[in-house]
C-alpha cells in the first residue's frame, strides 16, 4: 500500500468538525479528527525519514492487520523486513470519526515508483491520547487521485449504546467499532484475496455508509498458496 504529505495547514480546518461543547464535556472523550489527520501526516513523514516498513511498524498497534495481499499480522510480517530504497508517499483526503474520538478512519491517495492508488486506515486512540493504526489497506488505480482543496471530515452523531448492542471486535482486526459504538468497520476477504470494506457512522437515526470499497483479487501468482479467506 502506498501513500505524499498534505499541507499541515489543512489540519486547522478540521477543528470545526470536532464535536461542540456538551454539559458533560469534561467527563466524556470527544471527537478530534484533526488529531487523526496529524497522526496520518506524521506516519507519512516517518516513512520518508526512517524508512517505509520502520514507519509502518512504529505507527501500528501490536495486533494491527495489513494486507500483503492476504491479511497478515503487521508486526510479524514486518519483523526483519528491509525498508525499500524509496518509500511510498501518501496524503489523506478524508477522515471519519466516532463521536467519542476513540476510532478515526482516513482515506487518501498514495504514489509509488511504479504505481499509484488509494488507501484507507483505521486509527485507534491509545491511553496516552495518541493514535495508532489497527487496520491498513490499499489498492492501485488506473489514474492518480486528484488532491482535494480541503481535507473532508465527518463525525458521527452521539448516542450511548448498551454493551449488548456493541459486538466484540474481531481478533484479527478485520472488523470492529469505536468504544461508543457510533463508528463501525468491516472487511470481508474472499479465497482469491479480493475483499470488500465498509465504514458506517451513526447519523442520529441509523448507521449510514460513510465509505464502501471493493478490492480486486491480485494475480494468481501473488496469492498465498492456501488462499486468503
Amino acid at each position: 500500500m502506498n501513500r505524499a504529505l498534505a499541507p499541515l495547514v489543512l489540519i486547522a480546518a478540521l477543528a470545526a468538525c470536532t464535536q461542540g461543547p456538551r454539559p458533560d464535556r469534561h467527563f466524556r472523550p470527544t471527537a478530534n479528527p484533526s488529531a487523526v489527520i496529524a497522526a496520518e501526516l506524521a506516519f507519512a513523514q516517518a516513512a520518508r525519514d526512517k524508512g517505509q516498513w520502520t514507519a509502518f511498524g512504529d505507527s501500528a498497534t501490536d495486533d494491527a492487520t495489513m494486507f500483503a495481499p492476504g491479511p497478515v499480522q503487521t508486526q510479524v510480517f514486518l519483523k526483519g523486513r528491509a525498508n525499500p530504497p524509496v518509500a511510498v508517499k501518501w496524503q489523506p483526503h478524508q477522515v471519519w470519526s466516532s463521536c467519542d474520538g476513540s476510532i478515526g478512519v482516513t482515506r487518501g491517495a498514495w504514489q509509488g515508483p511504479k504505481a499509484s492508488g488509494y488507501f484507507t486506515t483505521v486509527w485507534q486512540r491509545q491511553r496516552d491520547g495518541s493514535y495508532k493504526w489497527v487496520l491498513d489497506q490499499g489498492e492501485p488505480l488506473p489514474m492518480a487521485l486528484d488532491a482535494p482543496e480541503m481535507i473532508a471530515a465527518k463525525v458521527a452523531e452521539c448516542r450511548p449504546l448498551p454493551p449488548a448492542v456493541v459486538a466484540p471486535v474481531s481478533t484479527d482486526r478485520r472488523s470492529g467499532h469505536s468504544d461508543d459504538g457510533t463508528l463501525r468497520w468491516n472487511t470481508t476477504v474472499a479465497a482469491d484475496c479480493s475483499r470488500t470494506y465498509r465504514v458506517a457512522l451513526w447519523d442520529g437515526v441509523k448507521f449510514a455508509d460513510a465509505f464502501t470499497a471493493s478490492f480486486d483479487a491480485p494475480p494468481s501468482g501473488e496469492r498465498p498458496a492456501g488462499g486468503c479467506s
